[in-house]
């Protein structure tokens, strides 16, 4: 693909230049460009009073392809601890899968909330 190669750029003497600025020679070395892994974001489910848990146990059997027993156990938590996290995605997936989750819970007449957090 990429492959380290130097260029010589050699730049004549101008009209003006006197004799001995005539060679100018600059070596450029390109190399590969430095790629990073995108960051990543948590969608984190929050807790609140009202919504049941099998609407909870639902949300993350669909939106996060979690099994039962997954799902059974991210709800516990959010139950127990007052937040879960449900995945770790890209930033448009996690903000995508957080505002589907939000707006699905509103549909449904549930305060449920998911939010993202970058993850460290």
């Amino acid at each position: 693909m990429f492959s380290k190669q130097k260029i010589l750029l050699t730049f004549g003497q101008g009209p003006d230049e006197p004799e001995h600025e005539k060679d100018h020679d600059i070596a450029v070395e390109t190399s590969k460009p430095e790629l990073k892994p995108p960051s990543r974001y948590k969608v984190v489910m929050l807790n609140d009073d009202f919504t049941p848990m099998d609407f909870v146990v639902e949300v993350l059997e669909t939106f996060f392809t979690l099994n039962r027993e997954a799902a059974t156990q991210v709800m516990l938590k959010v139950h127990t601890e007052g937040r879960a996290v449900c995945g770790v995605y890209t930033r448009d997936i996690a903000e995508t899968k957080a505002e589907q989750v939000n707006e699905y819970a509103r549909e449904c007449q549930h305060p449920l909330m998911c939010q993202i957090e970058r993850d460290a």
